[in-house]
């Protein structure tokens, strides 16, 4: 269990410097002045024996001593001299290890950003949002907290156990093999602690994950929570998930306790082991008293870093599992995958065609591929440019993944659709970007202004782009109410404006990129009845000459399409106009009279 799990901590190591190839760039050259460094450390024991060995002097048959004053200077002033030269390398290995780790943690934050960009809305939507938030902060925070701190100690204390050690041998390779067999067991000891620290820690990074992901929720959710009276409720979650953080640490805490104190008992062992036999052997032992009195420092010398890297080692497994977590998010596969061949889409009218398409999500956590079922099945469909398109069915049957799979969020598990003929996994995704615009149920504003918001579509726009868009759309009449026209703030995630009109601002910002193709998933849903005229008298507008394709919620979005596909259950079941729909018999004959009932109730 203990090897596998420091194999586990070595391999999680070798990824990581394999994910950033900047940590080990210099890296001889920064130990090789930790090393000139660490050699500093052993200067004053090596004094020390100089000047009780060579500057002390013993006449009238040992009755007085006399010291060798100009030697002991010249001692004393080439150890300053070295000293000073080893603190510039120390402090320009410190330096260099710094730079380093900055760079390359400058790198991961950067992969780790285009990574979680380049991620399919599937893992999206698997992964909470606050959990991907905290490989970004927490974990990253995590990494250069270890490296100002943990790396920096690793580096200098490693490096002066290997030059005191080299001294102690050259002193007197018994007593230093007595010092290194003493210190042996604390190293058996780091490592029977060790493999319960990672699990701790990995048990408290998990739970902080939670915890990040619960008050995300709380915030986000604010409005819901309030409207049912349901922040106690909630709040009990967010307690629990706090709860069960404050546990895991405690219990890593608790863990790494037992190390610090380690240190200590075993130097106290190592310093009196080495009196003894130092005082037992003699002087017939070749080592002088100078010598042992050098050794007494240099065997506290050797035990200080060992002290030091008990205390950098629960450090050092957060660390890992910091790493082992951000690893993770690395590993999974991007997509849709960038087309290694791509093949340019041509002008003219651009036919829609979809061929055996299915589609399955993959198996979550504790599934396997036998539980994750198609959510679409066997679809064939051919979509002339310029038809107006409504895509229709009961919750779950595949309409909104039909959506997806139209705008290459994800890739089909069997099956193409072709665009003017290409395949869409074959279109460069800006070039795609430019031909297809979705506009979803509920379009994301940024914090900024009305105008910030629009030039993501088009970021050279001009001011008077942007106005002529409100126009091109005949939404000036709206535009004039906005307070502060384009520098209008829209406020978090566009909560200064009502849902429809910032569904609003989505088709003017859809209308800046011209498309071919428009996807739209109920761009008129949840809105008031003025602000739907508006939305659909935009949406008439827009439509015009290029292909659009509903995701509907409602009929009356199908009844005004020029063709309905109805899915059931992953399956395409009909598909025709509305007024041919209506009269056949078959699921959409059955929603749409449901729909005339309720309608017709609520008049």
């Amino acid at each position: 269990m203990i090897e596998s799990t420091n194999n586990g901590a070595i391999a999680t190591l070798n990824r990581g410097v394999r994910a950033v190839p900047s940590l080990r760039q210099g890296i001889g050259f920064t130990v090789f002045l930790a090393l000139i460094g660490a050699s500093g450390r052993v200067v004053v024991p090596v004094v020390i024996q100089q000047a009780i060995d060579h500057g002390l002097h013993l006449t009238n048959n040992s009755a007085q001593q006399t010291v060798n004053v100009s030697l002991v200077i010249k001692v004393c002033v080439g150890a300053a001299i070295y000293l000073l030269i080893a603190a510039v390398a120390q402090r320009t290995a410190v330096s260099r290890l710094g730079q380093r780790s900055e760079a390359a943690l400058f790198e991961l934050r950067v992969q780790l950003f285009q990574h979680i960009h380049l991620l399919s809305l599937e893992d999206h939507n698997d992964e909470q949002r606050g959990s991907l938030v905290a490989r970004v902060t927490s974990d990253v925070e995590t990494l250069s907290q270890f490296f100002s701190w943990g790396g920096l100690a690793y580096l200098l204390d490693g490096a002066l156990m290997v030059i005191v050690a080299s001294v102690m041998l050259a002193y007197d390779w018994v007593l230093a093999l007595i010092v290194i067999a003493i210190s042996t067991p604390l190293i058996y000891v780091l490592r029977r602690v060790q493999s319960k620290l990672i699990a701790a820690y990995d048990a408290t990074r998990s739970a902080n994950s939670f915890v990040l992901g619960s008050t995300a929720e709380l915030v986000t959710g604010a409005e819901t929570l309030h409207a049912y009276s349901a922040g106690a409720i909630f709040g009990q979650r967010v307690k629990k998930s706090a709860k069960a953080r404050g546990d895991a640490q405690t219990k890593a805490t608790m863990i790494g306790a037992l190390l610090f104190p380690s240190g200590e008992i075993f130097g106290a062992i190592a310093v009196s082991s080495v009196v003894f036999i130092g005082l037992w052997r003699g002087s017939g032992s070749g080592l002088t008293a100078g010598a042992l009195v050098g050794f007494i420092f240099l065997t506290y010398r050797f035990l200080e870093p060992i002290a030091e890297l008990t205390e950098v080692l629960d450090q050092t497994q957060t660390a890992i599992s910091g790493m082992r977590r951000i690893l993770g998010i690395l590993a999974i596969p991007v997509g849709p995958e960038a087309p290694k061949y791509p093949i340019e889409v041509g002008s003219g009218p651009l036919d829609i065609e979809i061929e055996n398409l299915s589609f399955a999500y993959r198996p979550r956590d504790g599934e396997s591929e036998i539980d994750s079922h198609a959510v679409l099945q066997n679809v064939y469909c051919s979509i002339p440019f310029g038809t107006q398109v409504a895509i229709v069915g009961e919750t779950g049957s595949g309409k909104t993944t039909l959506g997806r799979l139209l705008s290459r969020f994800s890739d089909p598990t069997v099956g193409q659709i072709s665009i003017g003929g290409i395949p869409l996994n074959r279109i460069q995704n800006d070039e795609l970007r430019k031909l297809l615009v979705v506009v979803p149920q509920e379009p994301f504003l940024f914090s900024d202004t009305v105008a910030a918001n629009l030039r993501f579509a088009l970021p050279r726009a001009t001011q008077q782009q942007l106005v002529d868009a409100f126009s091109n759309v005949d939404l000036q009449d709206w535009f004039e109410t906005l307070p502060m026209g384009l520098d209008t703030l829209v406020g978090q995630r566009g909560s200064q404006l009502s849902a429809g009109e910032r569904q609003l601002i989505a088709l003017v910002r859809a209308s800046l990129i011209n498309p071919s193709i428009l996807i739209l998933d109920e761009a008129t849903s949840s809105v008031d009845a003025s602000t739907e005229v508006r939305l659909t008298r935009a949406l008439d507008k827009l439509s015009r000459g290029r292909t659009t394709i509903s995701i509907a919620h409602r009929l009356s979005t199908a009844a005004r399409a020029d063709r309905v596909l109805v899915l059931d259950s992953g399956l395409l079941v009909q598909d025709g106009t509305h007024d041919e729909l209506v009269t056949t018999p078959g699921l959409y004959c059955e929603m749409y009279k449901s729909w005339e009932m309720s309608r017709n109730s609520a008049d």
